[in-house]
């Protein structure tokens, strides 16, 4: 898994916000700090209330100059839609191909029903150099990240 300090791996993935683009990391360090948040999946509870969440909580993030991005394996089109169930203002990235979840070594299996190579429930903040300021992965899909420990490595990180 990266960690902080590491380089953050580059990417270009199709961005669901409201329509369906392409993200490239490096193009928008400019917009640094950039917060990832990887999600299992669109549409289940607990994925559902981390966005809300940090939808709520967007405004402390923005202060700073920060980007969120939720990231997860589902298609843009189905990341539109979550968008648009939870009044979401935030670009979702799509990972369908798992490269970001490989990337940043947070993939994980739900093998008791079958599924692989989805993400862990994690979030990196990137500053504009590119380099891992944070990082923290959930021991479990049920948990949830510290959002409090989110917003205070956004701002050290928007202050370095």
């Amino acid at each position: 898994m990266v960690s902080e300090g590491d380089d953050a791996p580059e990417f270009t993935a199709p961005l669901a916000n409201g329509d369906t683009e392409t993200v490239t990391l490096s193009d928008r360090l400019d917009d640094a700090p950039i917060v990832l948040a990887f999600f299992p999946g669109a549409f289940t509870s607990v994925c559902s209330h981390e966005m809300s969440t940090f939808e709520d909580r967007l405004d402390a993030l923005t202060e700073h100059g920060a980007t969120l991005f939720g990231v997860s394996i589902d298609t843009p089109f189905s990341l539109n839609e979550f968008r648009d169930e939870l009044g979401l203002s935030f670009g979702l990235i799509s990972d369908t191909n798992r490269d970001l979840v490989t990337a940043y070594d947070v993939a994980t299996d739900f093998a008791d029903i079958g599924v692989e190579d989805i993400a862990e429930r994690a979030v990196f903040v990137v500053d504009s150099d590119g380099t891992i300021t944070y990082s923290w992965v959930g021991e479990n899909a049920g948990v949830e990240p510290d959002y409090d420990e989110v917003e205070a490595a956004v701002e050290q990180t928007a202050t370095n």
